[in-house]
């Protein structure tokens, strides 16, 4: 077999299909979020406003969490040494740890290098421990959840996206003797939407199943400590297990799953992801503990940040662009439907106004779904909403994409 040939036809059959990928290069600037500096392919370069990053809050600038991270390098270096069971167990993992437990409420969190990873870990732990595990998931779960319930091994059975009648008819075509896991997320990252968490556990209590909830979009973003949507609800404590992650809201990196002590001593004991892994360097998780206490205490840039989301929904639906009906969270997801239409409305927006937001295709999204996935943050003002519209109005005056629906006569 031509390996290269093959390889070479598979690329050019992405191309075609508009799902290849291509990055553009960004400097962020410290104190200046949410500009950044766009190294152009020509070697040039120039300043443009990010509209698509999920560092949500800014936090990634916050002074404490700098200042946590330099003190912390200058005092214990770069990275651990070792993987948490030989010599990576540092301080800064320990309080990180029990800040996290705390803020959801739960007796034990356990941190990793990333929330691909805890979801992989945990879900691929729990359900090929449980004998003759049965693992409900929600049809638009994250990659991470489905490789982890893939990994398991244990029996899958997906529901309708937030359909809750659908995901009792499958708990009810089980045998009730087996163990359960509801896996689910709080808000869905390309559509913006929110799970039916108080419903989903009502039927875990009457099924007896675990709960897990990914709540990666989320914490940091709602309830009034930044718990995340099961804290803004009141139902933190119905939930058997949350997951969530430092690199959104947080603004740096690493993910975590916090729960009952027995539960995560498991995922702790058994999980290979999280025993064979070096550990996060101390410097991170002492930025991540900075920014999960502040955002704990400071109710601030949440406000900001849904002020700005409620100013950009009502100017974008001004000029009938068309967001995803289903958003109710920070997320805006500007609906296109063609992948090389929406290559050529970022390259657009990026080459000719300086404005960066990233397309989003298959696989990401199913193909006919594609979009500009656009998330406001506490410092995107007025003026930058004002050049984000009349950009993309411009734009949509060229290629006729997202054309305003005409009014009922």
């Amino acid at each position: 077999m031509d390996t290269n040939a093959f390889f070479e036809d598979l690329l050019t059959r992405t191309r075609l299909d508009g799902r290849y990928r291509t990055f553009a290069q960004l400097e962020r600037i410290a104190g200046a979020f949410p500009r950044a500096r766009w190294h152009r392919p020509d070697g040039g370069s120039q300043e443009v406003t990010v509209w698509c990053s999920n560092d949500y809050l800014g936090m990634g600038q916050h002074p404490e969490v700098l200042a946590a991270m330099h003190e912390t390098i200058a005092r214990s270096g770069a990275g651990t040494g070792g993987t948490r069971n030989i010599s990576g167990t540092v301080r800064e993992h320990v309080a990180l740890e029990q800040e996290l437990a705390g803020l959801h409420g739960k007796e034990a969190a356990l941190l990793f290098t990333s929330g691909w990873i805890s979801n992989l870990a945990a879900l691929g732990t729990l359900g090929r421990l449980l004998p003759d595990c049965a693992i409900f998931s929600d049809a638009l779960n994250h990659n991470s959840m489905i490789e982890g319930i893939r990994r398991s091994g244990a029996e899958r059975f997906i529901f309708r996206h937030n359909d809750v009648a659908h995901l009792e008819e499958l708990l009810g075509s089980v045998d009730p003797a087996r163990p359960k896991i509801i896996a689910f997320e709080s808000v869905y990252s390309m559509d913006g939407d929110v799970a039916p968490i108080a419903a989903i556990c009502d039927l875990a209590d009457r099924y007896g199943a675990i709960t897990y909830l990914d709540e990666v979009h989320a914490v940091g973003m709602y309830g009034s400590h930044g718990g995340g949507i099961a804290e803004r609800e009141g139902l933190a404590d119905r939930i058997s297990i949350i997951e969530g992650t430092l690199a959104k809201a947080f603004g740096v990196i690493g993910g975590y799953v916090a729960g009952p002590a027995l539960l995560i001593d498991v995922i702790r004991s058994f999980a290979e992801s999280f025993i064979f892994t070096t550990s996060l360097c101390p410097h991170l998780a002492a930025g991540a503990l900075a920014a999960v206490r502040h955002l704990r205490q400071s109710g601030g840039e949440r406000s900001l940040q849904q002020a700005a989301v409620a100013r950009l929904k009502a100017a974008l639906a001004a000029e009938g662009l068309p967001v995803a009906r289903g958003s109710a969270s920070h997320i805006v997801p500007l609906m296109v439907g063609d992948a090389h239409l929406c290559r050529a409305i970022s390259t657009a927006l990026l080459e000719e106004h300086g404005i960066y937001v990233q397309p989003i295709n298959y696989p990401t999204v199913p193909v006919g779904q594609e979009r500009l996935r656009i998330t406001p943050t506490p410092f995107h003002d007025e003026g930058h909403i004002r050049k984000l519209v009349s950009a993309l109005v411009s734009i949509r005056a060229r290629v006729g994409w997202g054309e305003p629906k005409k009014a009922a006569a």
